[in-house]
């Protein structure tokens, strides 16, 4: 998660609030507060266009000052009493105009689910493969991890073209952000390589190189 640092500094919030649960599902209801460079970003985007949902749910990537005013002002609407760290991404209510979320899994399955209705999209990952997601996503995971998880991945990609199946899903999204530039990869095997060939065909996926 991106944190930008007022000149006062105090912890950053966790805000979990989730759509469905006192915000109704309209996907031009919602604006994302997103940072260039940024892993978790990337996901937000990749899922966005993987459902759809890019020209519905709008989208902000900081850069000038009115951007982070912006920012600033959806979190102190949320009700906190803020002068420090903002973090993105995060998914705010223009209604309201506070931010409803800066967990980044909530966020990705309130897209999936809440607005485009597609749970199919967001399966839960069985759990062997959700940690060996988890370690590839993770910087510092020791090399050992690294290895063991893209094993596992290239036994499950030798059966079937994606993660999960036929088609791709969220988790396929995660193991694409971990994996386009992971050191780790420079080793991996034949069904690792074709998997991340695919991913660079879709067009999903293809805008985000």
């Amino acid at each position: 998660m991106l944190q930008i640092t007022l000149p006062r500094t105090a912890p950053a919030p966790a805000l979990r609030g989730r759509i469905g649960s006192g915000f109704s599902p309209d996907p031009r209801r919602y604006h994302l507060h997103l940072a260039a460079d940024c892993p978790r970003s990337l996901r937000v985007t990749t899922t966005l266009r993987l459902l759809g949902l890019a020209d519905c749910v709008g989208t902000t990537v900081l850069g000038d000052p009115a951007s982070h005013a912006a920012l600033r002002a959806a979190y102190e609407a949320a009700g906190h009493h803020y002068d420090g760290t903002l973090t993105v991404p995060a998914l705010s209510d223009t209604w309201s105009g506070r931010v409803v979320s800066n967990h980044t899994p909530d966020i990705i399955d309130d897209l999936a689910v809440g607005l485009a209705g597609r749970p199919d999209l967001a399966p839960p990952a069985p759990a062997a493969l959700a940690e060996a997601v988890r370690t590839l996503l993770d910087d510092t995971a020791p090399p050992a991890g690294w290895s063991a998880a893209l094993a596992l991945l290239e036994q499950r990609l030798a059966r079937s073209p994606y993660a999960l199946g036929d088609r791709p899903t969220v988790t396929d999204v995660d193991l694409w952000v971990a994996l386009r530039h992971h050191p780790a990869s420079a080793g991996a095997g034949r069904s690792v390589r074709s998997y991340l060939g695919r991913l660079r065909a879709h067009p999903a996926f293809r805008s985000g190189e």
